[in-house]
């Protein structure tokens, strides 16, 4: 049975997401004989969206794609990258008008794997369409082109991020979900041959809150004003994602094993 191993790392936060990122991927790759590496960015460039520049580290550090969510606006200068590069998703139910795509073909040890970057609904402020009928229309799309297809899963509930995962079983390779940047253990593959897992985490500073200081959002839970976020740079650092191998000939997930990197020594400067 031919096979491609494929990584997942969730929302990098900021310079310490980027940071304990640089320093442990090689690493990682080697361990567990990563194939391909698909690194959610949308909180990457001062803890919301991502620049040019970031984009470029992730591509210097072999990142094949970078999924994205509702922060994916943030930095204007991301807008003709969008526009010309096809390594960098958007979500694919953000108006067609927006710039950029939200799915991407690349080659893996002579296979043709897909990506799809989708935003849930429930709980987000973006006025996107229906996530199941977007993946819907793409998968109409995709199904002349290739039967390995991944999915990034952009939202905030548990509960819609399993429901897309069930309407998706046996249709695709992969789904994961992103955008809580709290690891879930929940890793499996459901009974069509999905690998799902409801959250794969984020990068960034663990004992602070979603890697943000946490002095900000326990003041705006308790007084229910608008703070400023701040990306933490506190040690211990945490990264975590995880990795799915994929028949080549079906396109079913036949393993998926769940990453958690902790790191005591690391030291990151105040993002800037």
């Amino acid at each position: 049975m031919a096979t491609i191993r494929v990584l997942f790392i969730g929302d990098l936060v900021g310079k310490a997401g980027r940071t304990i990122f640089e320093k442990h991927i090689d690493r990682v790759r080697k361990e567990h004989a990563i194939d391909a590496l698909i690194v959610n960015g949308e909180n990457s460039a001062q803890g919301r969206g991502i620049t040019p520049k970031v984009a470029q580290f992730f591509k210097d550090h072999k990142v094949d794609v970078i999924t994205s969510g509702n922060h994916i606006w943030h930095h204007k200068d991301i807008y003709p990258y969008l526009e010309t590069h096809k390594d960098l998703l958007r979500p694919i139910n953000f108006p067609p008008e927006a710039p950029g795509v939200g799915v991407t073909t690349f080659n893996c040890k002579g296979s043709t794997v897909a990506v799809v970057n989708v935003q849930g609904r429930v709980f987000m402020r973006e006025m996107v369409t229906c996530p199941f009928r977007a993946m819907d229309s793409v998968l109409t799309f995709l199904r002349t082109k290739t039967n390995i297809i991944l999915v990034d899963f952009h939202a905030e509930a548990s509960s819609e991020k399993q429901a897309l995962g069930l309407y998706l079983d046996g249709r695709i390779s992969a789904m994961v979900g992103t955008h809580t940047h709290i690891q879930t253990a929940d890793e499996r593959i459901l009974p069509g041959g999905t690998a799902y897992m409801t959250d794969l985490g984020m990068g960034g500073s663990l004992n602070e809150s979603i890697g943000m200081k946490k002095e900000a959002i326990i003041q705006q839970f308790l007084t229910q004003m608008p703070v400023r976020f701040v990306v933490a740079t506190s040690s211990p650092f945490v990264m975590s994602g995880a990795w799915i191998e994929i028949d080549t000939v079906s396109g079913k997930a036949v393993r998926i094993e769940r990453i958690r990197i902790i790191d005591h020594e690391l030291i990151v400067d105040e993002d800037t």
